[in-house]
């Protein structure tokens, strides 16, 4: 909190800064600022304590149908399983370079 010598060093400065006519015009525009900022807050604090106090709106019912929609389609059975996973994917074993690349024979000379 400020101190009574503190408060009158302030207004000594503003009174030189500004001078006599302008601080009048300028408490004048900060006590409208401050009196403009109190009512927004004052409006958005009531915006929300009656957006808390409302109920929400009740939907409205859901008609049935009159005709009744198909059941849905069993699904398809997953496709059959190999009889072993390594039949399924090669594995590095079964094909190995040697097999792919035919040998080269050693020079003739």
């Amino acid at each position: 909190m400020l101190n009574t010598p503190e408060i009158i060093l302030i207004l000594v400065l503003a009174l030189v800064l500004f001078g006599a006519k302008k601080l009048p015009e300028l408490a004048r525009g900060l006590g409208h600022g401050i009196k403009e900022f109190k009512k927004a807050t004052r409006d958005v604090q009531d915006e929300l304590h009656s957006a808390m106090n409302t109920e929400p709106p009740i939907p409205p019912p859901q008609s049935s149908p009159s005709v009744p929609e198909p059941l849905a389609a069993e699904p398809a059975p997953p496709p059959a399983a190999s009889a072993s996973p390594a039949e399924a994917v090669p594995s590095v074993e079964a094909v190995t370079p040697a097999e792919t690349v035919p040998p080269s024979e050693p020079p003739r000379t």
